[in-house]
């Protein structure tokens, strides 16, 4: 235990005095520290102090610059006032010189303006006056000569109004005479189908023949209202149909029940007239030459619409009997397409007529020509016997010469040589030859 207890405290001191040596090496060691750290300290602070003092110098640089820019601003300053103040001055004196500028333009242009504009005026306004002079002079002119008209035109109005019931009567009595007379009324329907056909360009007796009779194989006469002419040697047969008596019937119907009978006797009338006209057959007549079809003219339009729209079955059944039912309007515009037809048919035979002629024309020409080249070549052959003939007169012991001679032995003569064959012109006349 002792052993122990001494080693304990043998092991205490040393441990103790082991700490003391430490703590006496830390101490030494931090003094030692602190003082490098002071002469670091030291070295910067100096180093701190020589960087001042140069800032110090370059601040004094900079305020003294500072300063000498903030006079040179101030003066700039005072230079921009007075030259602020020199520039209002002098805009104060512009505005007041252009204005006094201005004043003189506008003084000056406004005289000249009104001078001119008076100038123009009076340019305009003379001539204007004396149109609104004429006008009015033309306005009471047509006021005097409209009262004129008014009274002519009320004259003519009367005379029309008389007029009017003339026509009217007149149209009265020719319904009464067509309701009366089944012939007045056929001659009525023919009037009104050839004065169609007389508008519609067609010539008579050209393009369309009336009433033309025409006697069958069996010996029947068939006499067609109207034959259209068609290019191509084929015709057309329109006969006219009136169904008047049923249609008037209805129109001036004061009940239903009448409207209804006038209805029906007009739907049978045109039935009626249907079935004869089918029945003639003259599509099978070759010697009219005919289309597969005729026309059944009815030439009141109000009583062919009523037909065909109260009879559902009516256009069918005229189709499937050959027989084409037309009114006034339909025919002119069929009559208009077989105008155009012949048109292009004598068009297309002008063409031919002057292919013909033109080489007719040709033929004669180059007839001509011939009958020219044979004449050319006789005159030239003329103009060389010609020719030689005078050479035999003008030559070498010509005869002219010895003509000549005669007249100069004292031979009378009481004709003179023609001067064309004297020495000179025969001269003359042997070069041209030549």
């Amino acid at each position: 235990m002792l052993e122990n207890s001494i080693f304990f405290f043998a092991g205490l001191v040393a441990g103790i005095l082991l700490m003391f040596i430490i703590q006496v090496i830390r101490k030494k060691a931090a003094r030692l520290s602190e003082g490098m750290h002071i002469n670091e300290l030291r070295s910067a602070i100096s180093d701190y102090k020589t960087g001042l003092s140069e800032k110090e110098v370059e601040i004094r640089r900079l305020t003294a610059m500072v300063a000498a820019r903030d006079a040179n601003i101030e003066s700039l300053g005072e230079r921009l006032e007075d030259q602020k103040k020199e520039l209002e001055e002098m805009q104060e004196r512009m505005k007041k010189e252009f204005r006094l500028l201005a004043d003189e333009i506008l003084e000056e242009k406004s005289q000249r303006f009104t001078k001119e504009n008076t100038q123009q005026l009076d340019n305009i306004l003379k001539p204007f006056n004396e149109n609104l002079k004429d006008f009015r002079e033309k306005v009471e002119k047509t006021r005097l000569e409209s009262g004129k008209d008014r009274a002519s035109l009320m004259t003519k109005i009367a005379e029309l109004e008389k007029l009017n019931v003339k026509i009217s009567d007149e149209a009265n009595a020719l319904t009464r005479a067509l309701k009366g007379d089944s012939k007045a009324r056929g001659n009525w329907g023919e009037m009104i189908l050839e004065s169609i056909l007389e508008k519609s360009g067609l010539v008579k007796d050209r393009e369309f023949f009336v009433q033309e009779s025409y006697t069958t194989d069996e010996g029947g006469r068939l006499q067609p209202d109207i034959i259209v002419k068609y290019p191509g040697d084929r015709s057309i047969i329109i006969d006219s149909k009136v169904s008047l008596i049923g249609y008037e019937q209805y129109v001036n119907a004061e009940s239903d029940t009448k409207k209804e009978q006038g209805l029906k006797a007009h739907l049978q009338s045109v039935r009626t007239h249907l079935n004869k006209l089918a029945a003639k057959d003259y599509q099978d007549e070759y010697k009219l030459k005919t289309v597969d079809f005729v026309m059944m003219f009815m030439p009141v339009e109000p009583a062919y619409f009523l037909a065909l729209q109260s009879d559902s079955r009516l256009w069918s059944d005229s189709y499937d009997k050959r027989v084409l039912l037309i009114s006034p309007t339909n025919l002119i515009a069929a009559l208009k397409m077989i105008e155009s037809i012949w048109k292009q048919e004598y068009q297309s035979r002008n063409v031919l007529e002057i292919a013909r002629q033109g080489g007719a024309l040709y033929d004669d020409f180059v007839l001509l020509l011939e009958r020219l080249e044979k004449l050319g070549k006789k005159l030239n052959e003329t103009r060389k016997q010609y020719d030689e003939t005078v050479m035999k007169l003008t030559g070498r012991g010509n005869l002219i010469n010895r003509v000549g001679q005669l007249r100069e032995l004292g031979i009378k003569a009481k004709k003179q040589m023609p001067d064309t064959y004297k020495d000179d012109e025969i001269g003359e006349r042997k070069e041209s030859i030549t």
